[in-house]
């Protein structure tokens, strides 16, 4: 079962996640929801598996991310507006 999250929790936590883990917390605070995660090599294959693990343990959002499309990983707007229709109660 899915976590409610608002789209601004959503969004927030996956931000701080990013930046925690893969950008030593983005001391000059470049990161934002519509940086792009790919171009930049934020989102490698590793980086990506990590993420999904702790959008499905941490954030509660159960989905087969096999039905996301793709694109959605290339900014934290794109990955939140895919995510959001999984955490609405069943």
């Amino acid at each position: 079962m899915s976590t409610v999250l608002s789209e601004r929790e959503i969004s927030d936590r996956l931000i701080a996640f990013i930046r925690e883990r893969f950008l030593s917390g983005d001391p000059a605070g470049e990161l934002d929801e519509d940086s792009p995660l790919l171009e930049w090599g934020i989102l490698n294959s590793l980086n990506t598996a990590l993420l999904v693990a702790h959008i499905r343990d941490e954030m509660g959002i159960d989905v087969a991310f096999e039905t996301i499309d793709p694109r959605a990983f290339k900014s934290v707007r794109g990955l939140t507006s895919a995510l959001l229709p999984h955490t609405a109660p069943a």
